[in-house]
């Protein structure tokens, strides 16, 4: 019986939270989009990967409730809504109306929200979310294309989403320990407090967090709040030992990688390995005059056993320019359907090796790789793990990088793990 049923609201954070969760020995199946089909070989946790992030509301609840409606009948009775370490959204959603959507599928009245990250340099003070040593709102998230931050409060965030009271557990609080914890957020439940967010700055802290929370109907958060509960869901009893991973065999075949992040990490992971390998810089206006043609006429000319990387990646001014002129929307779709058509193409061309950096991206890729179901490997950094799966019938690789993880070094370390 599964222990935890997951719902992410893109694929970089499924994978994100698969791999942490698979670091504990548990077994983890990371599901790409609803299965049509009822549950089998279900694993302790299961994650279904959704690409819902910046869908309109509605549409975004209403995969979600289909999402836990399949996870339901697993068994699962606890439930975590999992959504990016800098709490992407906008004023009018999607965290907070499928959060309370969600709650009251299961008929629960509180639910916590912590997207903390330590290993990757996301915390939360004071009810503020930091990257770094800046606050959200002062970082380079401020520029993001689709959901740009300018707030780091998260109750300041999420009132406007929800329509029930928003409360905080912060770090004084944290801090003295889990009964501390747990008497604040008994005291905000009797004050009608439904939505209560969590301070952490530590893994100490996501550790008491998961010691009062792990029976909750429904937690919310980025990856890492999840990370501790395989151990403590196994103290009581609800897990058996941890196994080891299974072996999963390297795929042969060519490499690549597709960029559609604009994030700053991805900015310094392409400048670094541009020069290294056979590079293509995608532009989304010639994109809107020409498609794909060039690009795909290009790779196609590349030897088998060249290092490719093709890529939308842009500092803010160029990905604003391109939005001026295209919209928003039309300019982030015209790069993920050229990179997915890529994808596909590289596919044919005997490559079996796939970074994708970018949520957007990476959704769009997989689903034109067809990809429903994938095993997940070894960790290249932090919430980044490989995973491998089938598409078309070839065993393929394939990692998805949200835009701000791993280092610099990210593309060649990737691709040479699996040497």
């Amino acid at each position: 019986m599964t222990v935890m049923g997951c719902i992410a609201d893109d694929f970089t954070g499924a994978t994100d939270l698969a791999g942490l969760l698979a670091r504990s020995g548990a077994s983890v199946n990371l599901r790409i989009g609803i299965p049509d089909t009822s549950p089998v070989d279900t694993a302790d946790f299961e994650v279904i990967a959704l690409k819902c992030r910046t869908s309109p509301v509605e549409e975004a609840v209403t995969e979600c409730k289909t999402a836990l409606a399949w996870l339901q009948k697993t068994g699962a009775e606890r439930f975590f809504w999992k959504y990016c370490s800098t709490f992407d959204s906008t004023a009018e959603g999607n965290i907070g109306p499928v959060a309370e959507a969600l709650m009251a599928e299961l008929g629960t009245s509180q639910t916590f929200y912590c997207p903390a990250f330590p290993e990757n340099g996301r915390s939360i003070f004071m009810g503020h979310l930091f990257v770094g040593e800046q606050l959200l709102s002062e970082s380079p998230m401020k520029d993001h294309p689709l959901t740009p931050m300018r707030q780091s409060s998260l109750v300041a965030l999420l009132e406007p989403q929800v329509s029930k009271p928003v409360g905080l557990a912060n770090r004084l609080v944290v801090e003295q320990g889990a009964d501390a914890l747990r008497a604040r957020m008994a005291s905000l439940h009797d004050e009608n407090v439904a939505h209560v967010v969590i301070d952490a700055v530590s893994n100490d802290d996501l550790q008491v967090i998961g010691e009062v929370c792990a029976d909750m109907a429904l937690g919310t958060g980025g990856s890492a709040v999840a990370m501790p509960l395989p151990d403590i869901f196994r103290k009581k009893g609800l897990l058996g030992p941890p196994s080891a991973s299974a072996e999963t065999a390297v795929p042969h075949g060519g490499s690549i990688v597709l960029s559609g992040s604009c994030s700053a990490m991805t900015q310094a992971q392409v400048a670094a390995y541009a020069p290294e390998v056979m590079a293509f810089k995608l532009d989304p206006l010639d994109l809107a005059d020409n498609g794909a043609s060039l690009a795909k006429e290009w790779l196609l000319s590349q030897k088998s056993k060249a290092s490719i990387l093709i890529y939308a990646t842009a500092e803010p001014a160029k990905v604003k320019q391109a939005q001026e002129k295209l919209g928003v929307a039309r300019a982030g779709a015209l790069v993920e359907e050229a990179l997915a058509e890529l994808a596909q193409v590289a596919l044919k061309a005997g490559i079996r090796r796939f970074v994708v950096a970018g949520g957007e991206t990476s959704g769009a890729v997989t689903k034109a790789l067809g990809v429903d179901k994938l095993t997940i490997g070894q960790e290249i950094a932090p919430g980044v793990p490989w995973t491998f799966t089938k598409s078309d019938g070839h065993d393929i690789a394939l990692t998805l990088k949200s835009g701000n993880f791993g280092a610099e070094t990210f593309f060649a370390d990737a691709l040479g793990m699996l040497e």
